[in-house]
């Protein structure tokens, strides 16, 4: 008997991308498969990675090329509603992602959204606040939270959905080492694979296991930048600091 492989979770073919109005593209020819590893993506500011975040989600499309879930074509908006279901995106700013007057209602939404009742969502809601140490969250104010923990309970917002693949842009920007530290505890425990778009390479180090790049257009594995993580000494090294590429 002939075993087939399981289809990657997540395959990109042939991506390509242009802003409108722009001659030149952004993104050109990706090709890029996700099965369970988890993956850092870095590159130069302006080079397309929070747009590529963007057309794995169907919130921009790509001028070519196909997106597949678990080898199934996404092409239409229903398509990509799934995807949506299944993906979940931490943007890089978090007062984008929430909305609602209060915590338990910013991470109730989604499960509402795709169908839970209210008693589900909340339940959902809670054990989600719990599991990322947020318990007696619920009815706080969500636009008085420090920045810190808007990041934790946006990440809450997403995870209350069960999503089978994280798409994380920046999630450790402007975070104090302490709640660094705490978000780098949450994602090693999570089961979820993860893509994170970081310029902080001790982040990724400690989140990852493999690094990919966007360069000249293209996504490329970095066989010569290993995630690796290192210890150094320099002034003030106990505050947020972040090392080249």
């Amino acid at each position: 008997m002939i075993m087939r492989s399981q289809p990657p979770l997540l395959e990109l073919r042939d991506i390509s991308y242009s802003y409108p109005d722009h001659d030149s593209p952004l993104l050109e020819g990706i090709n890029f498969s996700i099965h369970k590893e988890r993956i850092g993506l870095i590159g130069p500011n302006g080079s397309g990675k929070t747009t590529l975040f963007q057309i794995i989600m169907g919130l921009l499309k790509a001028d070519t090329g196909e997106i597949l879930l678990e080898g199934k074509k996404m092409e239409t908006e229903k398509d990509f509603q799934q995807i949506r279901r299944r993906l979940g995106l931490l943007f890089q700013n978090s007062d984008d992602q929430l909305f609602s007057p209060t915590v338990l209602e910013d991470v109730a939404f989604g499960p509402l959204n795709i169908g839970a009742t209210p008693a589900e969502a909340r339940n959902t809601s809670i054990s989600t606040l719990k599991q990322l140490g947020l318990e007696g969250f619920e009815e706080r104010i969500t636009h008085k939270l420090s920045g810190g923990e808007k990041k934790i309970v946006a990440l809450a917002t997403i995870l209350a959905m069960h999503p089978q693949l994280l798409l994380l842009d920046e999630p450790s920007n402007n975070l104090d080492p302490e709640t660094r530290e705490r978000l780098i505890t949450i994602l090693r425990g999570l089961n979820q694979v993860h893509i994170i778009i970081s310029h902080d390479l001790d982040f990724l180090a400690s989140t990852c296991t493999q690094l990919y790049a966007i360069e000249k257009k293209t996504l490329v594995r970095c066989e010569e930048k290993q995630v690796h993580s290192h210890e150094h000494i320099h002034p003030y090294g106990n505050q947020p600091h972040q090392h080249g590429t």
